[in-house]
């Protein structure tokens, strides 16, 4: 099993009469990249200021790179970067004077560190520009750059795409997938926008008014999410057979044009390729027709809400 960076134990934070979590319990394994889902008010920024420190449980156990106690979880912050709100900028301060300030205030000496995160985050020719100039993707990027100073192996990062336009979300993405696949960071962030985590994420949390209703793979959920099958083949009645006798509850509908569409597929769609292949009969256009991961939510939400 891999080793959890984040590891919550029945966390449950209240403000005065207010349940913000309930009983948490959140796994997030090295390497990964964990997309927490929520609602305005589900709890989600509360959670990443437990883990970032800002704020403290009211009950339950935090473990952060497999440490926990107040002193092993302050040690184990240094390794983490973290961009909960957009940091204080100085307006009259340049880009480069600000992650100096930010080096300062780490205690990193390595002045060629500021040099890097301007280049790795894409933002190195707007070095000498004022923060008051600053669009809001550029920004959130010299926010990502201050949380990677000091090599951190985590990233939590709360609705970092909040207000971009789509080609700032399309860069930010692969600024993300590029720290995650070559560096090897772990990254946590939240989001609403939920068609942009499908694309990244490889693991989701979804959190419904505090409690955390689900933890589930992309691949569980792809696998979940696949509502029917549409399949066409060169020989349909060959075919019928032998899903009638392979997977004789299977529910497929015979369609025009040589298609056979298979509704909650009992299996994978690899599954229902082999078949074909290994009796004679070829495939020549197979499609997946998936529920949303907004549907998904929705669906999570209303059954939580039916209990």
């Amino acid at each position: 099993m891999k080793e959890y960076v984040i590891e919550t134990k029945q966390v449950t934070k209240t403000y005065g009469p207010l349940l913000a979590l309930d009983h948490v319990n959140i796994h997030v394994k090295r390497g990964s990249i964990y997309g927490l889902v929520g609602d305005n008010g589900a709890g989600k920024s509360t959670l990443l200021k437990l883990l970032a420190g800002h704020s403290f449980p009211t009950e339950g156990e935090i473990h952060l790179l497999g440490k926990n106690g107040k002193k092993e979880l302050d040690n184990a912050r240094k390794k983490i970067g973290c961009m909960i709100e957009q940091p204080g900028f100085f307006p009259n301060m340049t880009v480069e004077q600000t992650l100096k300030y930010y080096c300062i205030q780490k205690g990193i000496p390595d002045k060629k560190k500021v040099t890097e995160m301007l280049e790795l985050t894409g933002i190195a020719e707007k070095r000498k520009s004022n923060c008051k100039t600053l669009s809001l993707g550029q920004k959130q990027r010299l926010g990502l750059a201050i949380a990677m100073l000091g090599e951190p192996q985590l990233l939590i990062l709360d609705e970092p795409i909040n207000g971009l336009d789509p080609s700032g979300i399309i860069e930010f993405r692969n600024l993300l997938q590029c720290l995650n696949e070559e560096k090897n960071i772990t990254i946590l962030l939240s989001s609403h926008i939920l068609t942009e985590l499908q694309q990244i994420a490889t693991v989701y949390g979804f959190l419904n008014k505090g409690v955390l209703a689900e933890e589930i793979t992309a691949h569980a959920l792809y696998e979940k999410c696949s509502d029917c099958i549409d399949i066409k083949v060169s020989d349909v009645e060959k075919y019928s057979a032998l899903l009638e006798k392979e997977f004789p509850n299977e529910n497929y509908k015979v369609l025009p044009e040589n298609d056979i569409r298979i509704y909650k597929p009992q299996t994978r769609a690899e599954v229902y390729s082999r078949l074909a292949s290994e009796n004679g009969v070829y495939i020549t256009g197979m499609k997946v027709i998936q529920t949303s991961l907004e549907d998904y939510y929705m669906e999570l939400k209303k059954r939580g809400a039916d209990k």
